[in-house]
């Protein structure tokens, strides 16, 4: 699963004009499933996004998560994390998953995410989105959740 975590001290995401997720201070989180990812991978991958010491304590120290700071998180959807430039001018993005599942762990990390944190708005997946944000620092953070192997009892 990849990820792109900017800390903001404001972000909203609109379709067709009108908001639908928006927060105060807080992380903008792009998120891409990919090929192999599975729950577990959104598990993992929110327990980073609220434990990630990226916001300032007194002595302005990046020493802070989103859970001491109490801050927002706005989730996006954005397979386009997951382009492959290597060659020729026009991205390739099979390094995405299937609409079908990546829409599934989209909506799994919203659910957890929720479920954990007092602070939570979301983009809709698939949907041709516009996302205005105010990049604080700037902190930008690129972030890979790899699948991990699964070990077989035998």
């Amino acid at each position: 699963m990849l990820a792109l975590i900017q800390r903001v001290a404001r972000a909203r995401v609109q379709v067709g004009g009108n908001t639908v997720g928006e927060i105060g201070a807080g992380l903008l989180v792009l998120v891409c499933a990919e090929p192999g990812d599975s729950e577990a991978e959104c598990d993992r991958l929110l327990a980073k996004l609220l434990k990630l010491r990226i916001f300032g304590d007194a002595a302005g120290k990046m020493n802070l998560s989103l859970q001491d700071t109490a801050g927002g998180l706005l989730l996006v959807s954005q397979f386009t994390l997951a382009a492959d430039t290597r060659s020729g001018n026009r991205p390739g993005f099979s390094g995405a998953a299937e609409p079908g599942l990546g829409r599934r762990l989209f909506e799994h990390l919203v659910q957890l995410a929720r479920a954990a944190h007092p602070a939570v708005a979301s983009g809709r997946f698939g949907a041709d989105m516009q996302v205005h944000l105010v990049n604080d620092g700037p902190v930008t953070i690129p972030l890979r959740i790899e699948p991990r192997a699964s070990t077989v009892a035998g």
